[in-house]
């Protein structure tokens, strides 16, 4: 004769324990943290030639006053083969403008999270034409006559930003603090990625 055992069976309840908190992780605070750095760093030289802050622009050479913002930079390239278009469009209504809007509005874009392909697109180019302007490669003399050197010969903060541009909008992590989780939510984002 064969006996059958039956095991009790055991239903199953929910254990009760602590809440679930989001935690977030080093690299998506670093990431947060970057995007932000490079929010005030388009977002300051704007504000600062706007305005005049006194640090890069006094407030009579202020953008306010009349005074182009591009003329000072482009006006000093002293080196490089682009020297003389550099020059020639320094002061120059169009690309003061142009170089005052994009500062704007990638420092925006940075701040907010939203937007950040075409923001990586547009602040990579402006800092890639700063950096041919800056020309490292070659010898740059002061108005004495003396050699200043760049201290690298070729990577300098202009295409440190442009490769921290690039790792900000490809993160999956900058919505923290910012609109970039419901920006992306968007119908016309969702249809257009480039615009994430």
């Amino acid at each position: 004769m064969s006996t059958i055992i039956k095991t009790p069976s055991t239903p199953t309840q929910p254990t009760a324990g602590p809440p679930v908190v989001a935690k977030y992780s080093v690299s998506v605070i670093a990431t947060t943290l970057l995007r932000f750095g490079l929010a005030f760093t388009f977002l300051w030289p704007f504000l600062d030639k706007t305005f005049g802050l006194g640090y890069s622009t006094i407030g009579a050479k202020s953008w306010l006053n009349g005074n182009s913002p591009t003329k000072g930079f482009l006006g000093g390239v002293s080196a490089g083969p682009f020297k003389s278009f550099f020059t020639s469009i320094s002061g120059s209504t169009f690309f003061s403008w142009l170089f005052m809007l994009t500062l704007l509005g990638v420092g925006v874009a940075l701040f907010l999270g939203v937007v950040l392909r075409f923001s990586a697109i547009c602040g990579g180019f402006l800092l890639f034409m700063m950096w041919v302007a800056e020309w490292p490669m070659v010898d740059h003399f002061d108005a004495a006559g003396k050699i200043t050197r760049s201290s690298n010969p070729f990577l300098d903060d202009h295409l440190m930003y442009i490769v921290a541009l690039v790792v900000v909008a490809s993160a999956a992590s900058v919505p923290l603090l910012g609109l970039g989780k419901w920006w992306r939510a968007q119908t016309v984002v969702i249809a257009h990625p480039f615009m994430r």
